[in-house]
């Protein structure tokens, strides 16, 4: 029996087993190399020598997690999924409504417009929330089917409507649409736009936890890969976790509804247009050689043809509506943002909070809570990110912020990935 083929019997039988790497990575697909560092690069070289890999690509805005990069893609045999690869903010999205109102409104009604940011939002690690406008999300079968979903219900529901710490945000913006687009279907010219950026709370994060803890006793894989252990789908906890990471997609997308419903509530307006995506996510999908496989895409887009996705610019650089063009070497997929240049740690370290405050001010843009950790010096220029992935998605809309709220420091919880 091949190397290859006892490794795949040993994955299919669901029992308690020890794995070795390949000695030598799979080959996998690097877009915008000149922007990642060598970190990142061996993180997902790693990734690539697990037996369980079947394709991999790594995004231009990449950068050092957990288990895999973020901006990193892998596919996976089709009855395996690495709860790690996913991450703990499972499903963590982007978000946008687009009003049919001029950009003129941010000026006119400044006043209201931010009052309605700030009295609307609750951001923080422990951020609960009592008020409610749909939840008829909890009413779905769904919270029945396992223990561990049971058990987590009633954490997400008081969680239901709020925004996480670190990256999370929610901000107004003007949206400059480009191209008439037979799926955007919002004709060009300049919007007012609500734009977030969240995922599935304590929720998603306690599901990664917990099922990465059976993952890593269920197969066992040298330290150094340990966060990328994995579940069998064919096996009751694999079962369980898809179960649960699909229930944490549904909950991300109704929390993004339900802050926008509460923002646009309260200024007595609806939406022309709701777009969004998520990431850190896992989905069955087929390559184009006809191999089924899991695609695991860490804070990366989905870029199939027909996806539409929003990849943000930092807090001072615009961001981006996206098409996907189906690239079969990145797997059918984008980066999600700019990606980082310095680790929380490092921009905490360097970067002064006068200095932001007078560079916020330059740019006209208003910053409500947020810290340095996320200053717009601390991430990649997303022009030059966009340059390195033409050939995986074209350009619809351009969104520039102007009032951005994020979670005050002292609520400012480090979060992983």
């Amino acid at each position: 029996m091949s190397k290859r083929n006892k490794r795949k019997q040993e994955i299919n039988s669901g029992q308690d087993s020890e794995h070795e790497l390949y000695s030598t990575p799979m080959a996998f697909s690097i877009y915008g190399q000149e922007h990642i560092d060598r970190e990142t690069m061996e993180q997902m070289r790693t990734a690539m020598r697990l037996p369980v890999t079947v394709k991999g690509a790594l995004m231009p805005d990449a950068h050092v997690g957990y288990g895999i990069p973020i901006g990193g893609v892998l596919a996976t045999h089709s009855n395996i999924v690495i709860p790690y690869a996913v991450g703990v903010d499972i499903a963590c999205r982007m978000c946008m409504s687009v009003f049919d109102l001029p950009p003129e409104t941010l000026i006119t009604e400044e006043t209201k417009i931010k009052n309605a940011l700030t009295s609307s939002t609750i951001f923080g690690v422990g951020g609960e929330n009592k008020q409610h406008i749909d939840t008829s999300l909890f009413e779905k079968n769904v919270w029945k089917a396992t223990g561990t979903v049971r058990q987590l219900k009633q954490k997400a529901y008081s969680q239901y409507g709020t925004s996480g710490a670190g990256n999370h945000f929610v901000e107004w913006g003007i949206l400059d649409v480009l191209t008439n687009d037979d799926i955007l279907y919002v004709r060009p010219g300049k919007y007012l736009a609500l734009l977030s950026h969240s995922g599935s709370r304590n929720f998603g994060a306690s599901i990664c936890d917990i099922y990465y803890d059976i993952a890593k006793q269920k197969n066992i894989l040298p330290r150094e890969v340990r966060h990328l252990s994995w579940l069998d789908l064919e096996s009751e906890e694999g079962q369980e976790y898809w179960i649960a990471m699909n229930l944490a997609g549904e909950y991300a997308s109704a929390n993004h509804h339900e802050i926008h419903a509460k923002i646009s509530r309260s200024l007595n307006v609806k939406p022309i247009r709701i777009v969004e995506n998520h990431h850190n996510f896992a989905w069955k999908e087929i390559l184009e050689d006809g191999t089924n496989v899991i695609v695991h895409r860490k804070g990366a887009t989905p870029a199939g043809t027909g996806n539409i996705g929003i990849i943000p610019g930092s807090m001072t650089q615009p961001g981006y509506i996206v098409r996907g063009k189906s690239d079969d070497d990145s797997i059918r997929s984008a980066s999600h943002g700019a990606g980082r240049r310095m680790s929380r740690t490092q921009a905490l370290k360097t970067i002064d909070h006068d200095h932001l405050k007078r560079y916020l001010q330059d740019k006209g843009v208003i910053l409500i809570g947020g810290d340095t950790d996320e200053a717009p010096m601390a991430y990649k220029d997303l022009d030059k990110v966009m340059k390195s992935q033409q050939n995986l998605v074209s350009v619809l809309a351009r969104f520039i912020p102007k009032i951005v709220r994020m979670a005050d420091p002292e609520r400012h919880g480090r979060k992983r990935h």
